[in-house]
Formats: C-alpha cells, structure tokens, sequence
C-alpha cells in the first residue's frame, strides 16, 4: 500500500458517502505497516474485527504482527485472515528466490508454526475456516520447491478475556446475525443450523460465550441434556482440509505466477 492508493482512496469518501446514503463517512483511511499497528495511530483494545487477505506472508516477523493485531484487538476480538502456508519449514534458497516471494510463497509460514505463535502471544488455537492446494505449473520453480507444498487457507484467532475454562455445552443458534438467518458456517468443523442443537467442546463453548456471537446463541450444559457426551474430531491441517474436501479444486500457478496475491487459473 502506498500514500497515493490512500490518497485516491480518500478522494472517493465524498461520493461513497453519497452513494451510500451516510451522512458521514463510516470508513477511514491510514498509511501504515502491519507489523507497526500502533504507529499508524490506531489504538490499543479498539476493533472488534481485524482482516487480512494474504499478506502476513509478505512479512518476515510474522509474530510481530500478529502480536501488533492482539493489542488493537478488544477482548473477544478476532483476526480473520487468509494467507499462504507451507507444509515444511521453508528454506533460505526458497525465502531468498525472488519470484516466489514476490507470489507469496517465500514468504509462507510452516502451518503449524501457527498455531504456536498465536499462543505465545495469547490467542486461542486457530481455527480453520477454508483451504485450497496451490501448484505451481513451472519445472524450474518445482527443483526449487523441492518437496515443500503450499496451501491458501483461511483462519480465524480470537482474542478472549482470561476467564474461567467453559465446559462443554449444547449451543441452539438463534438466525439472529443478517444474512446468515438460516445458518452460520463458523469454520470448517461447526455450521450451526437455526433452531438446531449442536454439542461443542469447551474450546469453542468459550469463543461463542465470550465473542460477539454470545447473544447469538443459547448455551446449555451437556451435564444438563440428555445427550451422551460425543467428541468431535477438530480439523486443523489446512493441507488435510484441502485434500479431502470434494468442492476444493487446486490452483495452479503457471509460469511462476499465481500465488495467493496474484492471479490464479485451473489446473
């Protein structure tokens, strides 16, 4: 992002605005670096959603920015982003190659490395939202690839109160948020139907009480129903979601193009 995108962005307000029907903008604009939140005049515990669309990996202290989002973040905050991972610990001569940085696979972080930074630094476990397989249709690029697979894959983090652990509980989804009245798809492991009963472990018992969705929801105690306790197995591997959902077709990246940040075609 640089000050003339801001700069044209800002020349649009007025006519958005108007377009809108707002008497006064509801959107600001700010120059900053991701991993400087702070310094770009944005404060502490002050937004109850941060977004991101792929380019954490273009970062190369990861944890500082994830870390700079945990302060701007209010308690049961969120982080929703998308980003490119790996499925090993990328090497010098990939992080070094131009190209692939420049089409977000350098940059790409081990996908369990993820989840170990976000509890350095406070956040629940990440829960995975979607997942693609990206390829790259490009022999020279492969060599340097080695036997390292990449994946774009969308994750949430959330940011909760330090509070007692939540038990597991039974939770009824009330159709009460606009535009998911009938169902909300929460992540890649729980939609919750309208009306319908959904036991949840105590991981995400706790996001739903302590989040935004609180008043989105009745929880009950599954001491208190009568259903037999049941674990549900959590998917967290980005690569194994991809994999084995049917509706996930891979990407390729012909000719060194076509990472997460740029334009991708069908295999």
């Amino acid at each position: 992002m640089t000050k003339v995108q801001v700069e044209v962005a800002k020349a649009y307000l007025e006519y958005h605005t108007e377009k809108f029907g707002f008497q006064t903008p509801n959107v600001t604009f700010l120059h900053g670096q991701i991993e400087m939140l702070a310094e770009a005049g944005i404060q502490k515990e002050s937004y109850d959603i941060v977004i991101s669309n792929c380019v954490i990996n273009l970062v190369p202290d990861k944890q500082k920015v994830l870390r700079e989002v945990y302060q701007v973040l209010k308690y049961g905050g969120e982080l929703y982003f998308s980003d490119v991972y790996a499925s090993l610990e990328v090497s010098e001569d990939i992080k070094s190659h131009k190209v692939l940085w420049g089409e977000c696979l350098g940059g790409a972080l081990y996908w369990k490395d993820l989840a170990v930074i976000a509890k350095k630094i406070g956040f629940c476990p990440p829960r995975l939202v979607t997942a693609n397989i990206i390829t790259v249709g490009n022999k020279e690029l492969e060599r340097v690839l080695g036997d390292c697979r990449f994946v774009s894959a969308t994750f949430r983090l959330f940011k909760l109160p330090k509070t007692e652990p939540a038990g597991r509980c039974q939770v009824v989804y009330n159709g009460g948020i606009m535009g998911h009245e009938k169902e909300l798809i929460f992540d890649a492991n729980f939609t919750f139907k309208e009306g319908e009963a959904v036991e949840v472990d105590e991981e995400t018992a706790a996001i739903l009480r302590n989040s935004r969705f609180a008043h989105d929801f009745l929880f009950t105690p599954v001491e208190a129903s009568l259903l037999a306790p049941q674990t549900k197995v959590i998917i967290r591997d980005p690569f194994k979601l991809a994999e084995e959902s049917d509706k996930m077709k891979p990407r390729c990246a012909p000719e060194g193009t076509g990472g997460c940040c740029g334009k991708r075609k069908s295999c």
